[in-house]
């Protein structure tokens, strides 16, 4: 993929670069890619709309996934504070995301206009807005995320506006009714002719769940099917997001009863976590699952996709020196967990998403982004460098054995997850 230059690259991201350069002047390769990373996602994702919203693409594919966009950008919250550009551009992506929450909170990936381009065929409430209605809890997280660190990074607060408010209703309407989800929930997803990855069983509706407190997922972050219907790292994610949906009520919008509700129901899902997503493991003790059904079925494994268990302290739920979040690493970080893979090239986490033996660099930044030693970040910042396939680009995941063999040469939110730990290894954070 050559690197377009239609774009001017505004200047606070010239001198991010230039920062990153200054602080690994021993490291020009991981400098170059740095550069390269956010030029390409600059000039080639991320499109302003005459209406002020932002529509960003996630790369080979040419629809805004929710989750997706907000992860694309959020290295760029690092410039925005200075840079009205910027920040302008991010606010126009959080009131997009809220537009299409407001249109359909159970859709993942929506077009750019209604042009009933992608799944139109899929047995579900489709619309011409929408690319895929697969419903993931964290397509609704990161919206909120994201207007959350937007706040933080550059004091804004006009991303919250009537598009936010009413967006924020739907979401914690949403979240509740799926606490019931077989009694009370209407959605279901059908697709045909294609792997038992991509649609739910029971005509739809997925495999039975009890009633936990948690918040019922159809779909992974991966776009992949859940086992069981409580998909945990999910529902931590649901609990940081609702915590911050808390604070913006109180503090920005003066909304008592909003942060009331979105308090009361980050206690619910956060009991149901701690009463029913662990257990004894025999070698680590205790840990998180990553999914389960209420009802005594547990899938013991993780994802490499964001939310994930390896990523528990980035999404706020819980430290990294939490003694069960410790256990839950040194299983995942391991062969007891099935998507683990160690090769001649790499060791890293994979998922069913990508054929056997696939690492994915979104996991491997993780990894290094919630490591607590800096040799550690630096190894496996080094590690993504040397896998490339010789690109300058990451990708969606590469074999453990040979990195020329990768899926999507195209994949921004790897590229961007790669800047992040580049950043971070030079102290470099956004702040949460």
């Amino acid at each position: 993929m050559e690197l377009t230059t239609e774009k001017r690259l505004p200047e606070s991201v010239k001198n991010l670069i230039a920062v990153v350069r200054e602080k690994l002047p021993h490291c020009e390769r991981i400098a170059d890619m740095f550069e390269r990373c956010l030029s390409n996602t600059w000039n080639t994702t991320i499109r302003r709309g005459g209406d002020g919203t932002t529509f960003v693409i996630t790369g080979d594919i040419p629809a805004m996934w929710l989750r997706d966009s907000a992860a694309q950008v959020r290295p760029f919250l690092l410039a925005a504070s200075g840079d009205d550009e910027i920040a302008d551009m991010i606010e126009g992506l959080v009131e997009r995301q809220f537009r299409y929450i407001i249109h359909d909170p159970y859709a993942n990936a929506f077009n750019e206009a209604a042009s009933g381009k992608g799944h139109q065929d899929d047995k579900t409430e489709m619309t011409p807005w929408i690319w895929e209605r697969k419903y993931e809890i964290d397509s609704l997280c990161y919206p909120i995320q994201l207007s959350y660190l937007l706040w933080k990074n550059t004091g804004r607060t006009s991303q919250f506006g009537q598009s936010f408010r009413n967006g924020a209703e739907e979401i914690l309407k949403l979240w509740t009714l799926e606490q019931n989800h077989d009694n009370a929930s209407n959605y279901t997803f059908e697709r045909f002719g294609c792997p038992d990855s991509d649609t739910l069983p029971r005509e739809g509706k997925g495999t039975p769940v009890g009633i936990t407190g948690m918040t019922w997922s159809g779909f992974r972050p991966s776009d992949d099917a859940c086992q069981y219907g409580y998909l945990i790292p999910a529902n931590m994610f649901a609990v940081t997001s609702l915590r911050r949906l808390t604070e913006i009520a109180r503090q920005v919008l003066g909304d008592d009863d909003l942060a009331d509700r979105a308090a009361a129901l980050a206690d619910e899902i956060r009991h149901g976590i701690e009463q029913y997503a662990k257990v004894e493991h025999p070698s680590f003790g205790t840990i998180y699952v990553y999914e389960t059904d209420g009802l005594g079925h547990y899938n013991l494994m993780d994802d490499a996709n964001v939310p994930s268990l390896l990523s528990i302290p980035y999404l706020g739920y819980a430290s990294a020196d939490d003694p069960i979040y410790v256990n839950t690493r040194r299983f995942i970080l391991s062969a007891s967990n099935p998507y683990y893979y160690e090769g001649a090239a790499a060791s890293g986490i994979g998922s069913p998403h990508t054929p056997d033996r696939y690492i994915w660099p979104i996991a491997l930044a993780m990894q290094g982004l919630t490591a607590k030693e800096q040799a550690e970040k630096e190894r496996l910042l080094d590690r993504m460098a040397h896998t490339d396939a010789g690109t300058g680009f990451m990708h969606e995941s590469f074999h453990a054995d040979d990195p020329a063999v990768y899926t999507r040469p195209w994949f921004s939110w790897a590229n961007m997850m790669f800047c992040e730990l580049v950043l971070d290894v030079c102290g470099i954070r956004v702040r949460n």
